[in-house]
């Protein structure tokens, strides 16, 4: 089948466009390094999105964007989703694939705040969909790590998570594309819960960093509501099977700085 892959070059897009490919499927990459556009408004942006769907069975939408504003993120999603939906009806796609977060309902708050708004942009579309809604990845220790290190110091959010595998969320991204549109399908997460200040420490020591890493609650209620539990999944979420510690000893990506 033809599958197209809306932020085919990121972290998770890359591995779902590697793993389609794998599994014998034309892929089309929508981003701006292969010419596309999603937030271009324009009849220009729109006529090649249409022409990058021509042919395609299904879309699997992974874009993101960096910001914790909450208008920020609602712009780029309900942008993007809106412009994509529309193009998918007009080149007669089939079936739409998005990735959304746990708990993005119960925690509404700043980035989370978008994807709300995606998910909502989906269910009201007139293209078929499947939303798969994923925990944070391994990788988000990392990205802790980077930003709120100063000085030799690394803070490390108080938080609770349960991080899955990235390479497990696009193999499930491609299996959901490979069937027929299903609405919201169980949650994916990882085998177990963390304490996200425990990930950044462990990660610190792999890297061999020096200076302290203190354990701080960060303001915010997107932040507060991780700390209460409302990112981590409920019953009858899929679990994944590579643990965090795993990911950080079998993975040169997790220990590079």
């Amino acid at each position: 089948m033809k599958i197209a892959v809306a932020g085919g070059t990121g972290l998770l897009g890359s591995r779902v466009v590697g793993l389609a490919r794998e599994r014998g499927h034309e892929v089309v990459v929508l981003a701006r390094s292969a010419g596309i556009d999603l937030l271009g408004g324009d009849a220009a942006a729109r006529d090649r999105l249409v022409a990058a769907l021509a042919g395609v069975d299904a879309v699997i939408d992974v874009s993101n964007v960096t910001t914790l504003k909450a208008d920020d993120a609602e712009a780029f999603f309900t942008a993007t989703t809106g412009h994509l939906l529309a193009a998918e009806q007009a080149a007669g796609v089939a079936h739409h694939v998005a990735l959304s977060i746990v708990g993005v309902d119960r925690a509404p708050y700043g980035y989370y705040a978008g994807k709300v708004a995606q998910e909502r942009a989906v269910e009201a579309g007139a293209v078929p969909w499947t939303i798969l809604r994923a925990t944070q990845f391994h990788e988000f220790a990392g990205q802790m790590l980077d930003r709120l290190s100063v000085a030799g110091v690394h803070l490390a959010p108080n938080a609770r998570t349960q991080p899955v595998a990235a390479g497990e969320v696009a193999a499930r991204l491609v299996d959901l594309a490979e069937g027929e549109p299903a609405g919201r399908v169980p949650d994916l997460a990882g085998p177990r819960e963390e304490r996200l200040a425990d990930m950044v420490r462990m990660l610190a020591k792999a890297r061999g960093l020096r200076g302290p890493v203190v354990a701080v609650s960060l303001p915010g209620k997107q932040m507060q509501a991780m700390r209460r539990g409302d990112a981590l999944p409920g019953p009858g979420a899929q679990l994944g099977s590579q643990s965090y510690d795993e990911w950080v000893r079998t993975d040169a990506a997790a220990v590079a700085s």
